[in-house]
């Protein structure tokens, strides 16, 4: 599994929220917090995630700001590979070549050996480089069975108006280098069954992430406080899933023939904007809206909606309603499969993650203060993905989802303690 960069893009992101204002950093209490939290992800007949994350804080008395996370996930479970049902029964050879699995006919292709485990730690560092100045440094470490991430990224944010805005900017880079169980697949090769030599170009290949980020903070008034940003990020090198293959059909019956690997450009380049606005009632509750609006040179777009209301009871503990609403268009080189026959895509990738689909989020976090100094909270939320079958189906490919809809359950506790 690669991890892609949201190591990276998740620490800038993290810096930006730090360094929304002074006012924020003001009302931090100097001394040391810790927060721990235990998240498990369960897909419905696929992928299970148990992630653990701790997070160590210190505010000194000047205001710098110095913080530890050390986060580790493990995966298992069964993963679509790229490949579509067919009406007959389809062996597939597991990216290793020693061995092989059978999917029974009609059924969506996945390989119920997929597992991961992954280990991160970061550290940021933010300091006031003066009154009306602060910088934010981070940098962090990544690393899987199959795929090493480095990176690190910095961020200025300067205050306007009596610190009613702040101008924020940000730079990220990443240095990947991932190393696929039983190498790099060449490109368009054909799957060859165990005991035939693999088509593989080699062991292992790198690529780089740049990320900038820009943005503004506005305080509207006493109670409304809003951001605006526009981020950048260039990837180049080795950008193509390893482990996904894509199915060759015959042009009249839609038979499976072939299963060939995917070949993904070397290079994407995203740009997103995003706004998020925060109010504060009379009563204590507090509601939070966001809205990103994301586009690339893959030709993929989106559109992500979040809303969370936080209902505020008797200072000690409150509930948060929570909805998100997800949707992309697929990526240019997105197919579900390829007819015999015809002349091969530059680039081709039958990996749902770049297909057409709309994904809802809803549930709701409750927390209650054990303390002046404690905190825990209970999250539990349902995601349900709906997918659009891109191109037209041939044959008996009408007879199956191409695109079969996704669920999960996001169960996650969370304690949190000053000292």
């Amino acid at each position: 599994m690669q991890l892609k960069h949201k190591n990276i893009a998740g620490l800038l992101a993290t810096a930006t929220c730090s360094l929304l204002g002074s006012e924020a950093v003001a009302e931090a209490n100097p001394g040391w917090q810790i927060d721990t939290a235990v998240l498990a992800y369960s897909e419905k007949d696929r992928v299970e995630t148990i992630e653990p994350v701790i997070s160590l804080t210190r505010t000194f008395e000047d205001g710098r700001i110095l913080n530890f996370k050390l986060v580790a996930d493990s995966l298992t479970g069964a993963s679509p590979n790229g490949a579509i049902p067919t009406n007959v029964p389809q062996t597939f050879t597991r990216p290793s070549g020693n061995s092989d699995y059978t999917i029974p006919a009609g059924d969506v292709p996945l390989d119920d050996t997929f597992k991961d485990s992954r280990a991160a730690f970061s550290v940021q560092y933010d300091f006031p480089l003066n009154r009306i100045t602060r910088i934010s440094t981070g940098f962090v470490y990544s690393s899987e069975y199959d795929y090493e991430s480095i990176g690190a990224n910095v961020l200025v944010a300067r205050d306007f108006n009596n610190k009613n805005t702040t101008l924020t900017a940000g730079f990220a880079y990443a240095s990947d280098t991932l190393d696929p169980e039983g190498g790099i697949p060449i490109a368009f090769a054909s799957m060859v069954p165990v005991g035939g030599v693999q088509p593989r170009s080699g062991t292992e290949d790198d690529k780089t992430v740049t990320d900038v980020l820009l943005g503004v903070t506005q305080v509207i008034n006493r109670k409304t406080l809003m951001q605006l940003n526009y981020s950048y990020s260039s990837a180049s090198g080795y950008l193509t899933d390893p482990y996904k293959i894509v199915s060759v059909a015959d042009q009249t019956s839609g038979e499976t023939l072939d299963y060939i690997y995917e070949n993904r450009p070397d290079s994407r380049d995203k740009h997103s904007l995003y706004w998020k606005t925060k109010y504060h009632r009379d009563n204590g509750n507090i509601i939070d809206v966001s809205y990103r609006y994301l586009w690339d040179d893959w030709d993929i777009t989106s559109h992500t909606f979040d809303i969370r209301y936080r209902f505020q009871f008797s200072g000690r503990h409150y509930i948060e309603p929570h909805f998100r609403y997800y949707a992309q268009e697929a990526a240019e080189f997105y197919q579900h499969s390829l007819v015999s026959g015809d002349s091969l895509p530059e680039y081709v990738s039958a990996d749902p993650r770049l297909g057409t689909f709309e994904g809802l989020t809803y549930g709701a976090k409750y927390a209650f203060r054990i303390s002046k100094q404690s905190e825990f909270s209970v999250r539990l939320e349902y995601y349900q993905q709906n997918g659009d079958t891109v191109g037209n189906p041939i044959g008996i490919q009408n007879n199956y989802d191409l695109f079969p809809d996704l669920e999960a359950i996001i169960f996650q506790l969370g304690y949190s303690h000053n000292f």
